[in-house]
């Protein structure tokens, strides 16, 4: 059994942005400018937006992070994403999730401009994952298809199972698992006879957002497991994800830990992003 270490392939990834970035200054007189707004005290938000300042210092990318109180309103920050909108200075704008609830994060998705989304959330581009026309690659997604590859997994002809359908995971990495010729099959919590269904995976991502809720007797041998979870462990109080690793990992070829999986993937993919929208953009 395999683990896949994400904080190993998100370095390389980062190390590589880095080099890249380290050649604009000459040609363009600046590096790429990534701006976060982060709106209230979630915990979580603070560690996420903590986390995205420390990979921008470390690839040479500029960081600016705009924190705003939970009563902002949702006109307010509206007008703040429209000033980023047409601030040329600005390269990337990544508004982070979870918004209070009178903030409607749909309004917000789509008022990023297309060209500076760097969480490939935007309405345009991820109608241009589904079209194959250009577009921002959401990070999660791209991140675990890196990872399979780390690995030297080919997704053609295998047999691909993801539990989840939002359009942040599981919708956009159904769609790249097919575009590499793999056969995919969506579910969800609700589906009928889950573990018959997860059974068949040769390739299982489970992205549910319900702590160990993949079990060793849910996976066939050998299969390769990719944990986009993140929570709390209700009996320890510890990280873990959506797959409980210690009954799954005997039985995996190969498996995500949590942490250390796919959360740094998704940051040094959101690296490149930056990096590919300041490019894209010149």
């Amino acid at each position: 059994m395999t683990i896949i270490d994400g904080k190993a392939v998100s370095a390389a990834l980062k190390e590589s942005v880095k080099q890249r970035v380290a050649e604009l200054p000459e040609k363009y007189g600046r590096v790429p400018h990534l701006v976060v707004v982060r709106v209230g005290e979630d915990p979580a938000s603070v560690v996420y937006v903590r986390n995205k300042e420390k990979a921008c210092e470390a690839v040479g990318i500029k960081n600016s992070t705009i924190v705003l109180a939970e009563s902002t309103s949702e006109e307010e920050l509206l007008n703040l994403i429209m000033a980023l909108n047409s601030d040329d200075t600005v390269d990337g704008i990544l508004v982070q999730l979870p918004l209070p609830g009178h903030i409607s994060e749909a309004k917000v998705i789509e008022t990023i401009a297309r060209e500076k989304d760097v969480d490939g959330f935007h309405p345009y581009n991820v109608a241009g994952l589904w079209q194959k026309t250009p577009h921002v690659a959401p990070c999660t997604p791209a991140g675990i298809m890196k990872l399979l590859a780390s690995i030297g997994v080919d997704p053609k002809g295998k047999r691909a199972v993801v539990i989840g359908r939002s359009n942040i995971v599981g919708l956009p990495v159904a769609k790249m698992l097919l575009d590499a010729n793999a056969t995919v099959t969506m579910c969800h919590t609700r589906t009928v006879d889950l573990p018959s269904v997860t059974r068949q995976a040769e390739i299982l991502v489970v992205a549910a957002g319900r702590a160990k809720m993949v079990t060793g007797d849910m996976v066939a041998p050998g299969a390769i497991v990719i944990d986009v979870g993140m929570d709390r462990d209700p009996e320890t109080g510890k990280l873990c994800g959506d797959v409980d690793f210690d009954s799954v990992a005997p039985i995996a070829g190969a498996i995500t830990p949590v942490p250390g999986g796919v959360g740094p993937m998704t940051i040094a993919c959101l690296m490149e992003n930056t990096l590919e929208c300041f490019l894209a953009n010149r």
